[in-house]
């Protein structure tokens, strides 16, 4: 087997050594062969520094890919097409590899069954964890908790999250690559890339699993763990929510071109606010009434009046 390694990188360059790190330094089994394939997106610092000073250090795969078109979608469809491996892999450049991550690769692949494998983020906390963070809003700071061994789209009920998932470059050939109509641009938190992909993995009847042991280690810095940050991305996924809707409606209630529940959720969200601000421990439950909100808002502005060609330029 070939394995293709794709990182997208924008701007952080001291990261990107820790992650360039784990993905040289961990152990390949035998059989599976290697290449990471770093994607600049623009970079303003030395981020083609970095890549070419650990290209003449290593005796490992390591490929340096210029992408000028901006967006998170473009780098990894850059990835995909330098590449030539049967399975293509995916981190971010604020993450470290688990030391067992191509073990689980190699084993999981065996199955020819599989199309496409995803894993848990487990949290690197830079800064300690403030006791307002709400239940149920762990992927705004990148957290995604192990579940047990499970089929996508069966018992596990997730998507299929582009930090941390391994497909067959035969998955492409047949859904296509990540639509550049979504996902991060510069310093934007456009969204719902991942979502959108899997949505055509699954209506193609692709076989994916979560895998527990396939482990990231995801970077959560200080500017994160803020309550301005958490209404910033929950409106922007909403917003990104709303673009996908644009396309395929979700098979349920709508009121207003918007889907009930999400208006009720809110709903719920703002009577119950006051109860949970009274309460004891209660303001994490509390912050999460406020984000059912700023979901819904998002949600109306990207299904309604959001122009992504507009949104996409300022981001250039």
């Amino acid at each position: 087997m070939k394995l293709d390694v794709v990182v997208p990188t924008y701007n952080r360059s001291g990261l990107l050594r820790l992650t360039i790190a784990s993905l040289l330094e961990a152990p390949i089994p035998a059989g599976l062969e290697v290449t990471v394939l770093i994607v600049d997106n623009n970079s303003k610092d030395d981020t083609e520094q970095v890549v070419r000073q650990i290209q003449s250090e290593t005796t490992r795969s390591l490929v340096y890919v210029k992408e000028t078109s901006q967006g998170l979608s473009h780098a990894r469809n850059a990835g995909i097409r330098a590449g030539s491996g049967d399975l293509i892999g995916f981190i971010d450049d604020d993450e470290e590899i688990d030391e067992n991550w191509y073990n689980v690769v190699a084993r999981e692949f065996n199955d020819l069954a599989i199309q496409f494998i995803g894993g848990p983020y487990l949290p690197n906390w830079t800064a300690p964890a403030p006791t307002w963070l709400p239940p149920g809003y762990y992927a705004a700071i990148g957290i995604v908790d192990p579940k047990p061994r499970s089929a996508f789209g069966g018992t596990f009920q997730g998507n299929l999250m582009g930090g941390n998932a391994v497909v067959r470059r035969s998955a492409f050939d047949q859904v296509g690559l990540y639509s550049p109509k979504l996902g991060r641009s510069g310093k934007g938190l456009l969204s719902e890339e991942d979502a959108e992909f899997y949505r055509r993995l699954r209506g193609a009847n692709l076989h994916g699993m979560h895998v527990p042991d396939l482990i990231i280690y995801h970077h959560i810095p200080a500017s994160r763990l803020t309550r301005k940050y958490y209404r910033s991305w929950c409106y922007w996924r909403g917003v990104s929510q709303g673009l996908l809707d644009r396309e395929l409606k979700e098979p349920v209630a709508y009121a207003f071109g918007v889907p009930r529940y999400r208006i009720g959720r809110a709903l719920r969200g703002l009577a119950s606010l006051p109860l949970h601000l009274l309460s004891r421990n209660g303001a994490g439950r509390a912050f999460a009434d406020e984000l059912a909100s700023w979901d819904l808002a998002g949600f109306i502005y990207g299904r309604h009046f959001i122009h992504i060609d507009k949104y996409y330029a300022k981001q250039s």
